[in-house]
């Protein structure tokens, strides 16, 4: 049985991703920082394993790792996926204490929780594995007022790349998933903003992430976009 760790998994892309890889067949443990949400998750699947924990946290996720691992034997996939919007302002109404908040999480859980998978995923044997890191499509283009946000994923590209090299010689594969505009609880929010505004299943996002992430090792997917079709994303005005 293929093995995952999915963060951010309570809810909306996370939540999707780890439902679709558990239907699928995989053993999943789940990552977030509401442990009642994972417990709803894990409760109707004999092989989700909730493990609340904040991904900015070293030492909580290198809990985590142990806890799954002891359970598991090995890391197949990391679904490096929590992440947060933070403020909608104009990068001057933004504070310094605002901004430190979105990369704690965006950037610097994310290299924790990379650094650890990388590391179990070198030592396991057989060895290798896959990171899937969830970019967004601000990751390449901004939406207005998305400073901190779009600093953020535009960092995780840089990320992506590093550790798809580093990990070559290794047999530990990344990839980047940009999604745009999946139904969940952050697109809620815009979208309330916005009621025109174009979105797509969650579940579909979430069947990405899983075509990514059955591929073999010897095959990646460096850079997939998926997204809602009617977004403003290509094009000039």
């Amino acid at each position: 049985m293929k093995t995952a760790i999915v963060t951010g998994a309570s809810s909306g892309i996370g939540r999707a991703t780890a439902e679709v890889l558990l239907d699928a067949g995989w053993q999943v443990g789940l990552v977030a920082r509401r442990a009642d949400r994972l417990g709803e998750i894990a409760a109707g699947h004999a092989h989700a394993t909730a493990l609340p924990a904040d991904v900015t946290d070293p030492q909580a996720m290198e809990a985590v790792f142990q806890d799954f691992i002891a359970r598991t034997g090995r890391l197949d996939l990391l679904f490096n996926n929590a992440g947060t919007f933070g403020p909608a302002k104009a990068p001057d109404a933004v504070t310094v204490e605002e901004f430190d908040a979105v990369m704690a999480v965006n950037l610097r859980g994310m290299f924790i929780t990379a650094r650890l998978a990388f590391a179990q995923m070198r030592a396991q044997d057989p060895r290798g594995g896959r990171i899937i890191n969830n970019g967004s499509i601000s990751a390449h283009v901004p939406r207005e007022n998305s400073i901190c946000y779009t600093t953020s994923k535009h960092a995780i590209t840089g990320m992506t790349r590093s550790l798809s090299l580093d990990g070559r010689d290794l047999d530990i594969a990344c990839g980047q998933i940009d999604i745009g505009n999946a139904e969940s609880e952050l697109v809620a929010g815009l979208k309330q903003a916005n009621p025109g505004m174009p979105t797509m299943d969650v579940s579909d996002a979430a069947r990405s992430v899983l075509h990514m992430a059955n591929l073999p090792l010897n095959a990646n997917v460096q850079f997939m976009t998926v997204m809602a079709t009617r977004m403003p994303y290509i094009g000039r005005g």
